[in-house]
């Protein structure tokens, strides 16, 4: 069987020790795709998002296929995070609304995890990218604290949106412990990653 132009190339770079930007290219886009399991519990926050955004909860993505990676879907990536992680400032929901867990699109340049999230995910929708290719996903960080970052499909695997970095980290890459994410074939519905348990994602981080 033959192999794939990156599977190729990261043997190229294994055998010749190259360290060289497509050699750390090929090695980005060689993540794999998370396992996910059955309908879980939608997080409160996005329930009364979907409250007063009941059109964006009720889409039935019509492509489920994953994105096809490319070198200008990565650049698009890279852009977006840096752009939206520089334009908002971090703020958390006790602060801005004097309350917890409100998400929102951050359109007065303040906001907290899920708010980046959201910023993301839209800006990448229209840009032509299906819903089911930009999933917003509930994490807990190695401290366990919760946090939400936006995960992105695509035909070599899962990537992470962060807004506690700008580099896109393939999703396994990043120390974090996955919990649950939107379902890829309706945004109003969520399905778990591994075992988890509820955690609370409306901290600053």
């Amino acid at each position: 069987m033959n192999s794939s132009p990156i599977e190729g190339l990261l043997r190229l770079c294994a055998v010749a020790g190259l360290a060289i930007s497509a050699c750390g290219t090929a090695q980005a886009w060689a993540a794999g795709a998370m396992v996910t399991g059955g309908l879980t519990s939608q997080p409160i926050g996005h329930y009364d998002f979907c409250k007063t955004h009941a059109d964006e909860c009720s889409i039935r993505p019509a492509d489920l296929a994953p994105a096809k990676m490319t070198d200008g879907l990565w650049r698009k990536l890279a852009s977006v995070t840096a752009r939206v992680n520089a334009a908002v400032k971090p703020m958390s929901d006790l602060e801005i609304y004097g309350k917890d867990e409100v998400w929102a699109y951050p359109d007065k340049g303040v906001g907290d995890c899920e708010d980046y999230v959201l910023e993301k995910r839209r800006e990448l929708y229209r840009m032509g990218m299906s819903l089911a290719d930009l999933l917003i996903t509930v994490v807990r960080k190695p401290d366990g604290e919760g946090h939400a970052v936006l995960t992105v499909r695509t035909d070599r695997g899962d990537y992470v949106l962060d807004n506690l970095t700008d580099k896109v980290k393939a999703w396994d890459a990043t120390g974090y412990r996955f919990l649950k994410r939107q379902a890829i074939d309706n945004t109003g519905r969520w399905v778990s990653i591994r075992d988890g348990q509820p955690v609370l994602v409306g901290a600053v981080q």
